[in-house]
């Protein structure tokens, strides 16, 4: 609110050019319609353009490919597999292995949870009890509910560095299961990388304990509390990039230096 406010005074002030410089652009999850739910990210991009922002400079959106600034120096990264934690992050983790020259490697799957099968009332079968309460005659089948997958790795993990990439890490726990299941596939390493760290609660506790070996994120949210809680977690500074992007824009120059080694589909 802070933010829209200043916009909107310095637009009612006649500036030319109002730019926000927002690291981590809010809600950027929630960007798909949901049941009962609603479009967060886009309400809030419709209040910045009203308020009277002309340009916006952000920092890897949660459905665009990663902009490429990663510059991690990893010892013997030919040996790397680049390693995409879900299907949904797939073209993310390919975007990756394809700059790098190095193999791709998907998780699939869930882990088995028991707590995670709750049924909330709208979308869960009949009970056998009342299913016997039904007339012989229908033949109604039961109703069984869906089995989650067993995790599994399509893609060879053995002997290998393995770098899971993302864009946002804040609950950790399916790092974590993914973390587990290469190394039982035989990753001697482990990395995580990811633009966002917000990194709640206790992450940086359970991130500690873990097979994880370490955590690579850029500063667009401060962490410094995190990081003493877990010295595995490593930061990569972003403001030579975005004070670079804001006097290109201050002096009318083309952005797409910046993106100069970034294919047109990324």
């Amino acid at each position: 609110m802070e933010l829209l406010i200043m916009v909107y005074a310095c637009r009612t002030s006649c500036a030319r050019n109002i730019i926000g410089v927002i690291p981590y652009f809010p809600y950027s999850k929630q960007c798909k319609m949901r049941k009962r739910g609603s479009i967060v990210s886009k309400l809030l991009a419709s209040m910045m353009c009203k308020a009277g922002l002309t340009h916006l400079i952000t920092m890897d959106l949660h459905q665009k490919e990663i902009q490429g600034f990663f510059n991690i120096p990893i010892l013997d990264y030919r040996n790397a597999v680049i390693v995409a934690k879900s299907p949904a992050s797939a073209k993310r983790a390919q975007s990756f292995a394809e700059r790098l020259r190095l193999g791709l490697a998907v998780i699939h799957g869930e882990a088995q949870d028991a707590d995670s099968d709750l049924v909330d009332g709208r979308h869960s079968p009949p009970t056998v009890k009342n299913m016997g309460a039904i007339h012989p005659s229908l033949e109604i089948p039961l109703l069984i509910p869906k089995e989650k997958p067993p995790i599994t790795v399509v893609g060879d993990v053995g002997g290998r560095i393995a770098i899971i990439v993302d864009d946002i890490i804040d609950d950790v726990d399916s790092f974590l299961a993914a973390a587990d299941t290469l190394k039982e596939r035989g990753a001697y390493k482990i990395f995580v990388m990811a633009t966002h760290g917000i990194l709640s609660s206790d992450a940086p506790q359970l991130i500690e304990e873990s097979a994880i070996d370490e955590v690579v994120v850029t500063n667009t949210i401060p962490h410094e509390i995190q990081k003493l809680q877990c010295p595995k977690i490593k930061t990569v500074d972003i403001s030579m990039i975005l004070s670079e992007a804001i006097r290109r824009i201050h002096n009318g120059e083309s952005m797409s230096y910046l993106f100069r080694n970034i294919g047109v589909d990324d």
